[in-house]
């Protein structure tokens, strides 16, 4: 049996007082609760009271929800005993095991996963990332003109969206006559439509994409799709399954954070206006702004793991096959880590948040997330006078993405 042993950090405040009732924890798996309730109660009292917390199958699997801060990123650190390959995220029992298990980026353990992220890590390095920044830049200023220009907008949509999705559909080779088209598609496919309707949106990314993996096939390029399309794994082409699995991905992966995290940072900002002119008056403030509102909308509701032997962890014996959970908005309060973690701060540090994950599945964007965060935020300082609410902001209806759906706003040229 393996012991695991996380790093310890002593404790920088006191624990918040918390009821001695249990919570309703069942209601974690309910996506009616983030969308309209309060999920932080709730992992509060398991932090100071059950922090691995048994959850008997239902409509999902049993599993054990991990809520510290040390606790969850132990298990990120350890891909050996704590796998992906069985899948990242809760799915219904009904729905069976993850077709992308041992397939993707996100769904495979060392050493394939290595080998597989070297494939694509090229296009993520922080030189890469910079020789990108003055096209970002411009893109984002098409951006805010046009949101301008329309006078009221949909902040997600119109705004945090697009920046992501230009720059991974640069980076997968998508021609710049095709983009907006497939920024239609992924607004209906990750938007708040009906269920059948976001199917078909999505049925149409993926034709999509085996129609650009069969000609960067013939026609090889400088773009993430060719490189899948051409290279080699364990001595073997990837299966064009396979090929098609890593790229809605990488799609998913290359917008969801900085869309999540860009629309919920600037909600966070018009509820604090005083942070957002302090940030406009002094830009070195940046980085640390970047970091906390990564830390504070962690848009990854929840990530799991699988089991691969018996280990013990928060005073838990858990066995082989017994599913995870790290709930990463839990682990970013967490009073034995963070100074007032439900204090949003412009210059806290340190800021050692799991937002982007950690260890071998460290987010492999990392860098571009930050960087297309911090651009985003510049340019609106920059040339947006004025942004308020025009109405109600509405949050995602999910247990794996934590955000905003829609936030409806009126930008003013400066």
């Amino acid at each position: 049996m393996t012991t695991l042993a996380p790093e310890t950090a002593a404790p920088l405040t006191a624990p918040a007082t918390a009821p001695l009732t249990a919570p309703p924890t069942a209601r974690l798996v309910d996506p009616e609760l983030y969308a309209t309730g309060d999920p932080y109660p709730i992992w509060r009292w398991m932090r100071d009271h059950d922090p691995v917390h048994r959850h008997e199958a239902a409509e999902y699997p049993g599993f054990w929800s991990v809520t510290r801060y040390d606790d969850v990123r132990a298990v990120y650190q350890d891909a050996r005993v704590f796998s992906s390959a069985r899948g990242i995220l809760l799915r219904p029992r009904a729905h069976g095991e993850d077709p992308g298990g041992g397939r993707t980026l996100a769904l495979t353990d060392p050493p394939r996963h290595k080998a597989l992220r070297s494939l694509v890590a090229d296009w993520f390095t922080t030189r890469s990332v910079r020789a990108l920044e003055d096209a970002m830049r411009g893109a984002v200023r098409d951006v805010v003109a046009r949101a301008v220009e329309l006078g009221e907008c949909d902040f997600v949509t119109d705004v945090a969206a697009r920046l992501p999705l230009y720059v991974i559909c640069r980076l997968m080779g998508v021609p710049a006559h095709e983009q907006e088209m497939l920024f239609a598609l992924t607004s209906r496919a990750f938007g708040a439509g009906r269920p059948e309707d976001r199917s078909i949106a999505h049925q149409e990314i993926m034709g999509y994409f085996v129609e650009l993996m069969y000609r960067r096939m013939d026609e090889p390029a400088d773009d993430l799709v060719s490189a899948l399309v051409n290279g080699e794994v364990d001595g073997e082409l990837l299966s064009e399954e396979d090929v098609l699995l890593n790229c809605d991905n990488l799609l998913v992966g290359g917008t969801e954070n900085v869309r999540l995290a860009v629309s919920g940072g600037m909600s966070t900002f018009l509820d604090r206006p005083g942070d957002w002119e302090r940030l406009r008056a002094d830009r070195g403030l940046m980085p640390a702004a970047v970091e906390e509102v990564l830390r504070w909308t962690s848009s990854a509701t929840h990530i799991l793991r699988t089991v691969t032997e018996p280990v013990e962890l928060g005073g838990r014996l858990l066995a082989e096959g017994d599913r995870v959970v790290l709930w990463t908005p839990s682990a970013n309060r967490d009073e034995r880590y963070f100074t007032d973690p439900d204090v949003f701060d412009l210059t806290r540090r340190p800021n050692r948040h799991l937002a982007l994950g950690a260890g071998e599945h460290f987010c492999l964007g990392a860098m571009m997330t930050r960087t297309e965060m911090r651009i985003l935020f510049e340019e609106l300082l920059g040339s947006v006078r004025a942004i308020e609410r025009t109405g109600p902001e509405v949050p995602v209806r999910s247990i794996v993405v934590n955000g905003l759906e829609s936030l409806p706003v009126r930008m003013t040229a400066r």
